[in-house]
């Protein structure tokens, strides 16, 4: 696997391997398990394609009972366990591993209930996130975050990884459209965390689980906070000579009280793939593009399209286009939705990036990159959520040359230092899992990491669930509370200790 380190698989189970997929065929029984080898290639890498590795088994149970059963089997028999959505995931957060049983949600893809007067829908992890939205869009409701992947990707997968989207700024990630959720955690233990009340009372287990990638529990059901669609929607295609220029438009709109649905912008090389790729009528003889939505009753967007449109004059924007029409706004969107897949028409493999920074660092992070993308000899894409400051570079390699993918990560691993440099983090919503693993210690010092794995070992204190993710060494909880020894003696020895 592209020689990252992943935890060694455990020989035992290994051997027991037939065993194994013969009593998860008891508990999922039908055409639930598979194993062999060329019906497991699907499931071999999430969206992180780089790096790939055949499970011990793939596991597709139906039922919260199911889930259950296969957990406290495996818990029972030190067997770990990779859950995994529907593996659009960029950070490599489903990878499989080759001693781990591969949990995978797809079959729990039923809507549980739609309450319209309390704005909740329930459902089960496997419902695509865009499947909510059109579920109850003819009563006139939606779910807010969007990712790019929303076709595809599931609600479990989206809690797992607090996914956001083009809408985001205005409307939050998952983890403020999620209102509770039922998991199982690796005893086999089923847990209740919140509901469709506005909130709930104790710790916040909730917001703990919404982005915790799988190393804590396995999600079984979503209950999420739907909206009334805007009244108005309406949105602003502006073009800038500079990306310096049109990031100081964002910093402007914002500093002067303006909240847009949505503000996402394109560098020129993503620019041309969209165009070329959707065919949406993106000018092409601009250095960015920026994409401002405005929604909200008629009279108020009206006015704030115009606020928008002298701050980017005074900004330098070079085109200026609002549309008219709603299919002219789906328009608009419809380029950046498809910029990923673009991209992929310009170059042979790209490397999805996923960091995010403060607004007003964004003319620095962009001139850091171009200097970057000099010094390894690799094009960048650029597409963001420039309203939050979540950036998504895409670096541009080719898999076939030999030493480019490993450019390509040194590359991206000198653009997520530097988001961190200038005050940022290292992820907005694509998560950790194995891409930013390693870099984990730029961010936390090595007492924040212990206190973020005593969470995990509270959960999973034998570490079955998705190991070899997030952390950047694997360690035992009982590593965490080593013994004071001083002049050969422990304290209170009396007390029965591992």
């Amino acid at each position: 696997m592209s020689g990252l380190a992943m935890p060694k698989p455990d020989a035992e189970t290994l051997r027991r391997r037939a065993e194994i997929a013969a009593d998860m065929r008891i508990i999922v029984p039908g055409e639930g398990v598979v194993d062999a080898a060329n019906e497991m290639r699907a499931f071999e890498s999430d969206g992180l394609t780089a790096y790939r590795q055949l499970p011990l088994v793939v596991v597709l149970p139906e039922t919260v009972a199911q889930v259950s059963r296969v957990l406290k089997y495996c818990n029972e028999r030190n067997i770990r366990v990779v859950p995994r959505g529907s593996g659009t995931s960029l950070s490599g957060g489903a990878l499989p591993l080759e001693d781990a049983v591969l949990l995978v949600m797809s079959r729990f893809n039923r809507i549980l209930a739609i309450d319209y007067p309390n704005r909740t829908v329930v459902a089960q992890p496997g419902v695509t996130n865009l499947g909510i939205t059109t579920a109850v869009e003819q009563e006139g409701f939606y779910y807010a975050p969007d990712p790019s992947s929303q076709i595809a990707c599931s609600i479990g997968g989206n809690v797992a990884e607090n996914s956001g989207g083009v809408h985001c700024l205005k409307y939050g990630l998952t983890a403020n459209n999620v209102l509770g959720i039922e998991m199982v955690l690796m005893n086999g233990e089923v847990v209740r965390l919140g509901g469709s009340h506005l909130d709930q009372e104790g710790y916040d287990l909730l917001g703990v689980m919404t982005g915790s990638e799988g190393l804590l529990g396995v999600v079984t059901e979503v209950t999420v906070r739907i909206l009334k669609k805007p009244e108005t929607a309406r949105a602003l295609l502006i073009g800038f000579p500079t990306s310096e220029l049109g990031g100081q438009c964002v910093a402007d709109i914002i500093g002067a009280g303006i909240i847009p649905g949505g503000m996402e912008m394109m560098d020129r090389p993503a620019i041309h793939a969209a165009e070329d790729f959707v065919q949406v009528g993106y000018p092409l003889d601009v250095e960015a593009l920026l994409i401002v939505e405005l929604d909200g009753p008629s009279v108020e967007v009206d006015h704030l399209i115009g606020l928008v449109e002298a701050i980017a004059y005074r900004n330098g924007s070079t085109t200026c286009r609002i549309s008219q029409s709603e299919q002219e706004r789906l328009s608009f969107w419809a380029g950046r939705k498809a910029a990923f897949p673009a991209v992929g028409r310009i170059s042979p493999d790209y490397f999805c990036m996923d960091g995010t920074i403060p607004r007003k660092e964004l003319p620095r992070v962009l001139a850091g990159m171009r200097d970057l993308s000099e010094k390894y000899g690799l094009g960048v894409a650029n597409v963001f959520h420039a309203g939050d400051g979540n950036l998504h570079p895409l670096i541009l390699y080719d898999a076939n040359v030999p030493g480019e993918l490993d450019k390509a990560e040194s590359f991206g691993a000198d653009i997520l230092r530097l988001c961190v440099q200038v005050g940022g983090v290292l992820t907005g919503e694509h998560g950790v899992g194995v891409e930013k693993r390693d870099l984990m210690p730029e961010m936390f010092n090595q007492i924040d990491l212990d206190q973020q794995m005593r969470v995990k070992c509270a959960f999973d204190p034998n570490h079955l669930l998705n190991p070899g993710k997030v952390f950047p060494q694997l360690r035992r909880c009982a590593e965490l509370g080593r013994m004071h020894v001083h002049r050969g003696q422990v304290a209170f020895p009396d007390i029965p200790r591992f």
